[in-house]
């Protein structure tokens, strides 16, 4: 598989967003409110649907989602613990950092969904599936936690207002509840979710500023780390601890090994937080997955 390919396109339209932005009228003071609609509608309704659009065999995935939480847990876990480092975690910009920990362990669902029904048909995009609808509301309520905390807000209140945890678990209530999406509005809801990846890739681009990375380049280091070399390395382990069949471990592998949620930015941005540093690990981030993905698959023998 041609992992560069499948890459190119989101890594293009965070170009596409940046170049508006700088060298065209469509500069910020347009990018602002496109941010506000992807947050508060696009994505939420992006997430609804991708948990929505097949019904979760939860007794059939039970080693896989058991695999993933813990596997989950773990990234999470090893991210929170970076500020506390001997010698490094003093070095970390505690700002910085609650914006930015969501890209060590969040994921480009989009990637993940078009990848595993290449690799596993059916079975796997099943999987995979399942394992967006668990891994979402975990870990965007891992993602909130650290800018929760570091800017004072109520934690309880946020995530109860927060419209990518409310789709999240929305969907997986309904998806519980064997209710479908009707067949007369299955096509705009996809346009519209189609519409959320390709605005919030260029809201990123359209947010991106390189020199970020300058003063937070240790920062940057070790999350790209976790997202792109450790996690693949803990969802192999959990493979192996749970004897995941084939296609639910080429669903977990992939799962493991994408690129970071385009969401960060835009997440970040939303909650008061310097999004440019996001922006540019998004971006990093995107590119690694060259490397990463065929690094996983490898580890599995695909």
């Amino acid at each position: 598989m041609n992992y560069l390919e499948l890459l190119f396109p989101d890594f293009a339209l965070i170009v596409l967003g940046y170049v508006l932005c700088r060298f065209t009228p469509i500069n910020r003071s347009v990018w602002q409110p496109v941010e506000q609609l992807v947050y508060y509608l696009l994505f939420p309704v992006l997430l609804f649907h991708s948990i929505t659009r097949n019904p979760i065999q939860w007794g059939e995935a039970s080693q896989l989602l058991a695999a993933g939480v813990l596997g989950g847990l773990l990234g999470i876990a090893l991210t929170y613990s970076l500020p506390h480092l001997p010698f490094l975690g003093r070095r970390i910009d505690a700002r910085s950092y609650a914006g930015a920990a969501q890209v060590a362990f969040r994921f480009n669902s989009f990637i993940a969904l078009a990848l595993v029904s290449r690799l596993a048909g059916p079975d796997g995009l099943l999987y995979v599936s399942v394992l967006i609808g668990v891994s979402v509301p975990l870990f965007n309520v891992a993602a909130v936690w650290p800018m929760v905390r570091g800017s004072g807000q109520h934690f309880v209140g946020h995530l109860l207002r927060n419209p990518l945890i409310i789709a999240t678990v929305s969907a997986l209530l309904f998806n519980a509840a064997g209710l479908k999406i009707p067949a007369l509005l299955e096509a705009p809801v996809a346009r519209i979710g189609a519409a959320s990846i390709a605005l919030g890739l260029m809201a990123a681009g359209a947010g991106l500023k390189l020199s970020a990375l300058t003063s937070n380049k240790l920062l940057a280091g070790e999350l790209l780390l976790i997202r792109h070399a450790i996690q693949p390395l803990i969802a192999f382990a959990m493979v192996r601890l749970f004897q995941l069949n084939q296609p639910q471990a080429i669903a977990l592998m992939a799962f493991s090994s994408l690129p970071t949620a385009s969401s960060c930015y835009v997440l970040a941005v939303r909650m008061g937080y310097e999004g440019s540093f996001v922006a540019s690990l998004i971006s990093l981030s995107t590119m690694l997955g060259v490397l990463s993905l065929p690094l996983g698959l490898w580890l599995i023998g695909i």
